[in-house]
């Protein structure tokens, strides 16, 4: 994918309103690589309260040490972040894009996330 194409593509997913829905857009790029990717992550997020927060955590199976399937966990951003956060932490899981040049691609001013 061009740089110009990504641009564009991230643009679009920034209008998007729900992690659903940029997955669904995901899912329907030309791209195999993107299409693949989101398709296989449909279904695996998964929001928990904790210390009051709504977050959401993208849930996978990996084998372990031992050869045993484990399921994982990995926090992607907090309910009420923006969207952006979620776009940038798809490219960067899938492709290795760091999370700056997903938001300058979008024209927007990275920040990082607040784990706390």
């Amino acid at each position: 994918m061009q740089q110009e194409e990504f641009e564009i593509l991230v643009k679009e997913l920034a209008q998007l309103e729900s992690v659903p829905a940029i997955l669904n857009a995901l899912k329907d790029n030309e791209e195999t690589e993107i299409s693949e990717a989101a398709a296989a992550m449909i279904g695996h997020f998964s929001i928990a309260e904790i210390d009051g927060k709504q977050r959401i955590y993208h849930v996978f199976s990996q084998t372990n040490e031992q050869g045993e399937e484990e399921e994982l966990a990995e926090w992607v951003m907090n309910a009420d972040d923006e969207l952006m956060r979620f776009i940038a932490w798809f490219f960067y899981t899938t492709f290795e894009i760091n999370d700056k040049e997903t938001y300058q691609a979008a024209g927007r001013s990275y920040t990082p996330a607040k784990k706390s």
